[in-house]
């Protein structure tokens, strides 16, 4: 590297380490395409070098993940519907319609004549996820080269732990079950109804719509701006309406259909939250807007978040806050790339640590990287969306 500058060798090694991730992330087929999702975020907030390997990596995910054979798919059904499974169905097309990190769909006419999606999970899932994770965690220390202040285990372990409810797909087919029931007849919202639920079998309506992810890369700017405003009013309704947090909000989970609404298709991983958003979040968020770094770091203590002792930096704290807080300072907030790149690399210059530090409960944990994740979204979109009167109509605690 002689004659390189300090720059230069800097981003040598970084170009060298995320082609490496990259080469790992395509190994390891259904943990890495858990791990992307989650951090879609990011996607948004790497340079431009470093992003579109990464966006080809997750295509070419769920391009190539090799389809179950049909036998296989037989079996799994029989096992969960009955060896008459058949009867149920009049018609069944072996050749999956799509491809996800834990299993594929089919579509079927189920016996009334409605189509339906059926979800088969692959046999050993949850075993071949967990390899997976044991995988990313050992190279966890390299994503910190490409994204500094980055971290990732807090994250790996918090997803970890979700893999056991998405393997079931009961669970799943419950949950869907209470965002339909909290939706039904919603006139911007449409949830699939569940037909059957199993554990390795969902079948749902067949829901048919524009993807996310077309919107994101063909959309005119009034059709990016009604989808981001539709994405974010769900995420921060459903703990109003439903009792239940969306936890899994990549765009690969919804849909706008002809008549405008969005669909959405995967309800895997959701926050149970009976009593909606906890207060503090909302009270966290306004506090953070203030830009008062002590205030933050009182507020924290107050909630019993942070330990009186903790030697944390109060500007660390509000840097960890205000890039999910920020976009609710104004009537409307147009998101970009350019202003996540901002944010994230202010958050990874001064936020190192926090995570380690704070106290935080599992679903304020949770609630933080769907936020994270969401804005994420919403900068792939570049939409301008109100968002400020969308956390004041479904976050209690904001407007105090």
């Amino acid at each position: 590297m002689s004659g390189q500058s300090a720059d230069d060798v800097s981003s040598d090694i970084q170009r060298r380490t995320a082609e490496h991730i990259f080469e790992v992330l395509g190994d390891l087929k259904g943990g890495a395409m858990k791990l992307g999702q989650a951090l879609s975020v990011f996607e948004a907030a790497l340079p431009e070098e470093f992003a579109e390997p990464y966006r080809a990596t997750l295509t070419r995910l769920q391009q190539d993940a090799p389809p179950i054979p049909s036998a296989t798919v037989h079996q799994v059904l029989a096992t969960n519907l009955g060896s008459d499974w058949r009867n149920l169905f009049t018609s069944f097309d072996d050749s999956p319609a799509a491809a996800a990190s834990i299993g594929q769909v089919h579509r079927a006419v189920w016996s009334d004549g409605r189509p339906v999606a059926v979800k088969v999970q692959y046999p050993g899932a949850g075993k071949a996820l967990l390899t997976d994770f044991h995988q990313l965690a050992r190279i966890s220390r390299l994503f910190t080269v490409v994204m500094p202040g980055l971290e990732l285990k807090p994250l790996l372990a918090e997803l970890k732990d979700r893999i056991i409810e998405e393997l079931d797909y009961g669970l799943e087919a419950d949950a869907q079950q209470g965002f339909f029931d909290a939706y039904v007849d919603h006139p911007d919202f449409a949830i699939p109804g569940v037909v059957a639920g199993h554990e390795q079998v969902l079948i749902s309506e067949w829901l048919t719509g524009r993807p996310l992810s077309e919107i994101i890369t063909e959309g005119s700017q009034a059709e990016r701006d009604r989808a981001g405003l539709l994405y974010i009013r769900f995420l921060l309704s459903g703990p109003e309406l439903a009792g239940l947090l969306h936890a899994d909000p990549h765009p690969g989970n919804f849909r706008i259909l002809p008549d405008g609404r969005l669909a959405i298709l995967d309800f895997g991983a959701v926050n149970r939250l009976p009593d909606g958003f906890p207060t503090a979040f909302g009270r966290l968020i306004q506090i953070g807007l203030r830009g008062d770094a002590d205030s933050v770091r009182q507020s924290l203590v107050e909630e019993g978040f942070l330990r009186p002792d903790s030697e944390l930096d109060p500007q660390q704290l509000l840097d960890f806050l205000l890039p999910s807080a920020e976009p609710a300072r104004h009537e409307r907030f147009a998101f970009n790339r350019d202003w996540l790149r901002e944010e994230a690399q202010r958050l990874f210059d001064h936020s190192g640590g926090v995570v380690k530090d704070l106290n935080l409960p599992p679903s304020y944990m949770l609630i933080h990287r769907v936020i994270m994740a969401a804005t994420g979204v919403l900068c792939q979109l570049e939409a301008d969306v109100p968002v400020r009167g969308e956390v004041a109509s479904w976050v209690p605690g904001f407007t105090d």
